[in-house]
């Protein structure tokens, strides 16, 4: 099997929101990063796990065009230009072109934003998920933008139908944690000197909530969601660590730089 994968969080769209946005019957005020993980592959090269927020969002006039008025404003969005995927990518010495495969855990607005700067990667999304972006249901379309996937039809898509390891060698296994939407998946990642590590994404916004199974405002399905909570239960339960995407303390204990503190 090969070894030595490399991983590091970046925060590609800050959010200053109302915590009630991430787990229903919450109240007040919470700072959360929108995550993206670089996942360097000892052979297929880099990788991302999302795309974080557009870059247009970092400009309140152009966010009004790009998300919709308001929407900056109710997200609480901090995002300078330099949060965007790109620049991320190019303060740790990297190129857009440099990545060869794109993960989405799934289409919402601050994972999406940054599609647009790979058109020669290879994204890899649960087809239902990707299907459902385009139409979604009124009462959820409110996180998904249009923009963020609209000029994206010419990109290699690979569209995946349930849980599979992505290169057959163990490093990367996809699972299918839908709930939140319809096609979400997480991502577990075997790492040399830590072993099994799993991506939940949004498949709970805050710890919080995924302790206490409780649901989300913009969830697709909280029934189906539960089903999901239980699956990474599972993992946790089995010694293997949960991040995710939007959880403050994960996101502060994450390596920024590819290694691990110790």
């Amino acid at each position: 099997m090969a070894a030595g994968l490399r991983i590091t969080a970046v925060d590609c769209g800050p959010l200053d929101i109302d915590k009630g946005i991430l787990m229903t019957g919450a109240t007040g005020k919470i700072d959360v990063a929108s995550s993206v993980y670089i996942i360097e592959h000892p052979e297929k090269g880099l990788i991302l796990f999302d795309t974080g927020i557009n870059y247009n969002v970092a400009d309140p006039e152009a966010a009004v065009k790009y998300w919709g008025p308001g929407m900056r404003e109710a997200l609480g969005c901090k995002m300078t230009r330099d949060h965007a995927i790109d620049r991320q990518l190019m303060k740790l010495g990297y190129k857009t072109e440099d990545i060869k495969y794109v993960v989405m855990s799934h289409l919402h607005l601050d994972h999406a934003g940054g599609m647009c700067h790979f058109p020669n990667a290879t994204f890899v999304v649960q087809k239902n998920e990707l299907r459902y972006a385009w139409w979604p249901d009124s009462w959820t379309s409110l996180v998904y933008c249009l923009n963020d996937f609209k000029d994206t039809r010419g990109y290699n898509f690979l569209q995946i139908n349930g849980d599979v390891d992505l290169f057959q060698d163990g490093l990367i296994q996809l699972i299918t944690t839908p709930g939140h939407s319809p096609g979400h998946q997480a991502m577990i990642v075997r790492l040399e000197n830590r072993g099994l590590v799993c991506l939940g994404a949004d498949t709970a916004h805050l710890k919080e909530a995924f302790q206490n199974m409780a649901p989300m405002p913009y969830d697709w399905n909280a029934e189906i969601l539960s089903d999901s909570y239980m699956k990474l239960r599972i993992l946790e339960n089995s010694g293997i660590p949960i991040y995710l995407s939007h959880d403050p303390k994960d996101f502060a204990e994450f390596p920024k730089n590819g290694e691990w503190a110790d």
